[in-house]
């Protein structure tokens, strides 16, 4: 097909969403002939610049693919990244375009607003010529992987909070309780939820005779020095009741414990995604992963081939992923074809109405993802073509995430790879690299067993806080 003036092949459509056209593969069709350097710099906290080369046209044939291609990649480094200025180095047209987006009332309002909340400071554009394009400066820290002492892992999922309780590297007691945290606007909701599962947890740790050490949190949403600045788990909390309620959920749930129990609980937290991935480098005892965990949404974590993890947001659910105009758009972000309407149960609920399948209006998107998976467990023939037109998914968005991410192994967790779905899933992707993309076809894609794909991150979230010695 052609978009924008560039031919694009397309050899592997899903049946259910044949509209679907992977924006990877538009990415390598617009790169083959574009000859004119440009630099994108993306600055975050502590002084950390990302650096991302590439070239455009930088002519009036190909202004709208110029366009198009630099928004798209713009928005992909910023919700890998994370950042509050955006240098377009190179090009002045280019970067009006991108600051005109990237402001009050432009296309990307909600990107400029989110990145803003998060570093707490206004989102700027800037340009510059390509010869004073900034210098990168990117850090790596080692997370994660204690297993001393006796801890509590918390996992806060949009369906279910899971929480394990784990004594020398043993996993003693994990359970997964069903709630609603994207519905309720009471902040009270959600603290009274995370207080019962430590609580849970930390009486399977006293009755072994033992104190609880520490506690680590996986948590949808972005953090900084354990403080909530963003997170979909909370759409409905007002931001007055965020400020004040929200941002300190977690440390003030360990402290409350703590006060309980006698003692101060050391607490760490961490973007699920990347305990996702630190799960997957624990189970394989390997680096160079990145953990998608599909779930309510679509959460993604890195651990580099050095094992430490990038301190990038890694929010990949609201990077898209296909640039049909048709595609669905995320209510939150409200963009288009964006990774968390294809890799999450609201993808499965898609593709299941996509093939006519209609759903109990009143069920909640968690009992409609299980209608489809009683259904695969059935071998029914529309829930096979549901699972792998999601792998064909998979498979040009592992390649299109692979030009950014150096991955060795893809880790599947979360509720929408129970079953056999995850599977096929699997396979499909698997053909789609082997077929189009040779040099990713050797990524290892996999699943932890069923038990640790479940509960994985709740296990792995324990190992995060560091026991000083006394």
């Amino acid at each position: 097909m052609k978009f924008l003036n560039v031919e694009i092949p397309v050899k592997n459509l899903p049946v259910l969403d044949p509209g679907f056209v992977p924006l990877g593969l538009f990415f390598q069709a617009y790169e083959k002939n574009a000859t004119q350097p440009l630099c994108i710099a993306v600055e975050r906290g502590g002084g950390q610049i990302g650096t991302w080369e590439c070239k455009v046209y930088g002519t009036s044939e190909m202004k709208a693919a110029d366009e198009y291609y630099v928004d798209r990649l713009v928005k992909f480094l910023l919700w890998s990244w994370g950042g509050f200025k955006v240098s377009i180095c190179g090009n002045d047209a280019l970067a009006a375009y991108v600051a005109d987006a990237y402001r009050q009332g432009g296309s990307r309002a909600f990107d400029c607003d989110f990145m803003a909340n998060v570093y707490e400071r206004p989102f700027e554009v800037a340009a510059l010529p390509y010869s004073q394009k900034p210098t990168a400066f990117q850090k790596s820290e080692s997370v994660g992987r204690h297993l001393d002492g006796a801890r509590i892992g918390f996992d806060a999922g949009g369906s279910d909070r899971k929480v394990s309780a784990v004594i020398d590297g043993e996993t003693i007691y994990s359970e997964e309780v069903v709630w609603y945290p994207k519905t309720i606007s009471d902040p009270n909701y959600h603290y009274q939820g995370i207080l019962a599962a430590l609580h849970t947890a930390a009486a399977k740790i006293l009755e072994k005779g033992r104190k609880v050490d520490g506690i680590g949190v996986s948590s949808a949403g972005d953090f900084i020095d354990n403080r909530c600045m963003v997170a979909s788990l909370f759409l409905k909390v007002s931001k007055e009741d965020f400020d004040a309620q929200v941002k300190n959920i977690y440390t003030r749930a360990a402290e409350e414990l703590g006060r309980t129990l006698g003692y101060e609980i050391p607490v760490v937290v961490a973007n699920d995604g990347d305990v996702s991935a630190l799960a997957g480098a624990m189970g394989l005892k390997e680096n160079g992963i990145m953990g998608i965990a599909m779930g309510t949404s679509e959460a993604v974590g890195f651990v580099d081939r050095s094992g430490n993890i990038c301190g990038w947001l890694n929010e990949l659910a609201f990077v898209p992923v296909d640039f049909s105009k048709k595609a669905m758009v995320d209510e939150w972000s409200g963009d288009y074809g964006c990774g968390v309407k294809y890799f999450s149960q609201d993808g499965v609920i898609k593709l299941a109405e996509y093939a006519g399948y209609k759903f109990d209006e009143k069920a909640s998107p968690a009992e409609k993802l299980k209608v489809v998976q009683k259904m695969m467990a059935d071998n029914d023939p529309t829930a096979r073509k549901i699972y792998e037109d999601i792998g064909v998914y998979l498979g040009y968005t592992v390649a299109y995430y692979s030009e950014f991410y150096k991955i060795k192994h893809l880790l599947l967790l979360g509720r929408v790879t129970s079953g056999k779905g995850g599977d096929i899933i699997i396979e499909k992707a698997k053909e789609v690299l082997k077929a189009e993309f040779p040099e990713y076809a050797d990524i290892d894609v996999s699943m932890p067993d069923e038990s640790n794909r479940r509960v994985g991150q709740s296990i792995a979230a324990a190992s995060l806080t560091e026991i000083k010695k006394q």
